[in-house]
């Protein structure tokens, strides 16, 4: 590992990766647990990561903060990101209620993006966790098509030059948003009627 990767968090990196594997393991094990009760997969796929010194110190600046340590570790809380990828809108809620429950990490924040949408139509469920010795970990939790929309969005957000007029650009993501927001609720209910015949 190139220590200039993380070199914003000095000597909290070997612990953050120790929280970074802490956490894929309890998801892992959650995810095995709602596996084995309801007899359907809660996961479609996870991620997590540290935020890269250079990603840090640009967040750092966006915020007006300094580029320190103690900035990168207290005042912006999501130098260690979990994204958690659900099937169905259920799934979100059931890993959030699991994931609140942990032992060894407090919930800090939620925000729940799903039912209040941004306005610019991105959804997730997000949860900003404290592990008991001080560390912020955020985490999101999203369903297949608002992962797919967030991905798209971030690519045509940060292309430099659109090449058209950006503002129709932006409605037209905000309406993909509501479809696949609808798809979402059409999906969920498809599985209810399955489960029910259970």
């Amino acid at each position: 590992m190139d220590i200039s990767e993380y070199a914003i968090y000095g000597d909290h990196v070997e612990r953050m990766k120790e929280i970074v594997k802490e956490m894929e393991s309890r998801i892992i094990s959650l995810r095995e647990k709602i596996l084995s009760e309801q007899r359907m997969d809660p996961i479609e796929h996870y991620l997590a990561r540290i935020k890269s010194d250079e990603s840090m110190r640009e967040k750092c600046r966006r915020n007006g903060l300094p580029e320190t340590e103690e900035s990168a570790l207290n005042k912006i809380m999501d130098a260690i990101g979990v994204r958690i990828v659900c099937p169905f809108l259920d799934d979100v809620y059931v890993m959030r209620d699991y994931l609140v429950q942990m032992p060894d990490f407090v919930l800090v924040q939620e925000k729940d993006y799903i039912r209040n949408a941004k306005p610019n139509g991105y959804r997730s469920y997000h949860l900003i966790m404290r592990s008991f010795d001080g560390y912020y970990i955020e985490v999101q939790l999203r369903t297949i098509s608002m992962d797919t929309w967030a991905a798209l969005e971030h690519h045509i957000r940060y292309k430099k030059d659109l090449p058209c007029d950006a503002e129709l650009v932006f409605k037209e993501l905000k309406r993909c948003a509501d479809e696949l927001a609808a798809t979402d609720v059409s999906m969920q209910a498809i599985k209810n009627l399955i489960s029910d015949d259970d």
